[in-house]
């Protein structure tokens, strides 16, 4: 089972070629990347974070009309016959060291890092897997079509249990999600001040994939951290 859920790790690994924090000394080797990794699985070219942001639509929010459940999750997960679904193949693709998986996808032992609070955690009970963008975020930056309609069902369904992208859902401690909750980076940064810049290139990262607006406080916070990240770069591939 293991060994499929590394399907999910596929674009990750091409990812992880295209570092979010660069250093100068490999930005020539950043940049010799992305087009053999573009051109094989439709991965945009690394962003620099500003002009990342300035990609983002502007838009007023609008939250009328949310419910949680209008985004069905979780489904089966990428492999539909292992007994787990998209929450589980997350945390199992996560983890730091593997957990064991008893029937009904029961996991004991392994242990994973929580990249918003730092913490190591060694009870899969105690992870929550997080929407990077939150679904209420997602509903309140959805762009409508010209003929002003909403997203579909399938496509809510489609960002809620994305696993295409290794940013949309992470793994992470149930205290730093409840924390965050449903709130943007104008009002939510992770406790860990280390991981900031990697947290707004991911944010930015996943609006882009899934042609999210933001609002102008948001955009504003993003910027702010931006100052902060010379080095910082975002890597998406437009969701289908």
């Amino acid at each position: 089972m293991i060994k499929n859920l590394l399907q999910r790790g596929l674009l990750a690994l091409a990812l992880a070629a295209l570092p979010l924090l660069t250093t100068a000394p490999a930005a020539h080797a950043a940049a010799a990347q992305p087009a053999a990794v573009a051109a094989a699985s439709g991965l945009r070219a690394p962003l620099p974070l500003f002009e990342a942001i300035d990609q983002i639509p502007v838009a007023d929010e609008h939250r009328e009309g949310y419910k949680r459940d209008l985004y069905k999750h979780w489904n089966r997960g990428l492999n539909t016959t292992d007994g787990c679904d998209t929450r589980k193949e997350v945390i199992l693709s996560e983890a730091v060291q593997e957990p064991q998986v008893a029937a009904g996808c029961r996991l004991t032992g392994g242990s994973w890092l929580s990249p918003y609070d730092n913490l190591v955690i060694v009870d899969a009970a105690r992870l929550d897997v997080d929407h990077f963008v939150p679904l209420a975020e997602v509903f309140d930056s959805e762009l409508k079509s010209p003929e002003g309609a909403r997203w579909s069902a399938a496509r809510r369904e489609a960002y809620a249990n994305d696993q295409n992208s290794p940013d949309t859902l992470v793994a992470v401690s149930a205290a730093s999600n409840r924390s965050k909750a449903d709130r943007d980076p104008a009002e939510w940064l992770p406790p860990a001040a280390d991981y900031h810049c990697e947290y707004v290139a991911k944010w930015v990262g996943t609006k882009l994939r899934w042609d999210l607006a933001a609002d102008e406080a948001e955009r504003q916070a993003l910027l702010g951290v931006a100052e902060d990240c010379p080095n910082t770069t975002v890597v998406y591939e437009p969701a289908p």
